[in-house]
């Protein structure tokens, strides 16, 4: 049973949403992978601790991202080999970075593992499936999948229907095939629609004409109020559509886009945390 530090949970998910954040490309990305993560550990038979972790594990796998130069993070073409390689570091880094705290048996598998492959392919250590654990094995599925959804500088992001074919395509050769199966029948039901294109519970990214869909929407959003494309830093007014938002471009640029925590996210997710853990079934040992 490992006893749960809630302040140092605070902490650490604090800290990753600002990490997230240097990223105008990743909003809401930790927190799209941790309820993806969550759905398919729901299907996947995890009772609430397993659930729990995998939900833990999405809000803090790129953490190691803190250690990428932001001429990597943020360059807004396809990496060059050197690059990637520079990327690749971070789980390493992540887990150097988590390796001395108190809940780390919690937080490995999610910071290490989410690139790791069903065939041994994958990075940093080129574990095979029969070597990761659940947590990482969802993981993988939950952070690919949303990689692929999600906009980037140069591509948009992919339908859900075509994420999921691509998923279909890698089941036990990327990604744990019974998982990916799972996962996919929870896509068909529309059961990820209300993550898919949000940064958090209820909110929808906006889209900047430029950039995107990227531009994290307050809760609180009302008519006429101010937003700044995290990418561009152009000045929009929002104007309400529906039970959503259009953007206006008010002719302005901000100077400074200051990476925020995502305060919201985190005080939802420590309603949820318990005292204790018994996280030995869904671990690497």
């Amino acid at each position: 049973m490992i006893t749960i530090d809630k302040e140092m949970v605070k902490s650490i998910t604090t800290l990753a949403t600002v990490i997230e954040a240097r990223d105008p490309y990743t909003g809401g990305h930790t927190w799209r992978v941790s309820q993806y993560a969550v759905a398919l550990s729901k299907a996947a038979g995890f009772d609430h601790q397993g659930q729990f972790i995998v939900n833990l594990g999405g809000l803090v796998h790129d953490l190691g991202k803190i250690g990428i130069p932001d001429a990597i993070l943020k360059k807004p073409d396809k990496l060059t080999d050197n690059e990637y390689l520079n990327m690749k570091q971070h789980p390493q880094i992540g887990l150097e970075l988590v390796e001395s705290h108190s809940i780390f048996m919690l937080l490995k598998d999610a910071v290490y593992g989410h690139h790791e492959r069903y065939d041994g392919k994958g990075y940093p250590n080129e574990r095979s499936n029969a070597e990761l654990s659940p947590v990482a094995r969802i993981m993988a599925i939950a952070d690919a999948f949303d990689a692929m959804t999600s906009t980037r500088p140069y591509r948009k992001g992919m339908p859900l229907e075509k994420a999921l074919s691509i998923l279909k395509e890698e089941h036990n050769r990327q990604f744990d095939g019974k998982l990916v199966e799972q996962f996919i029948n929870l896509g068909e039901l529309g059961k990820l629609d209300h993550i898919l294109g949000h940064s958090g519970d209820e909110r929808l990214l906006l889209s900047c004409p430029g950039c995107g869909p990227i531009i994290d929407a307050s809760p609180n959003l009302k008519d006429g109020d101010h937003l700044m494309c995290p990418s561009c830093h152009g000045d929009y007014i929002a104007h309400g559509s529906g039970e959503t938002f259009e953007v206006e471009w008010t002719g302005k640029m901000e100077t400074i886009y200051v990476p925020r925590a995502d305060l919201i996210t985190v005080n939802n997710f420590m309603e949820h945390v318990p005292n204790q853990v018994d996280a030995y079934d869904y671990i690497s040992k």
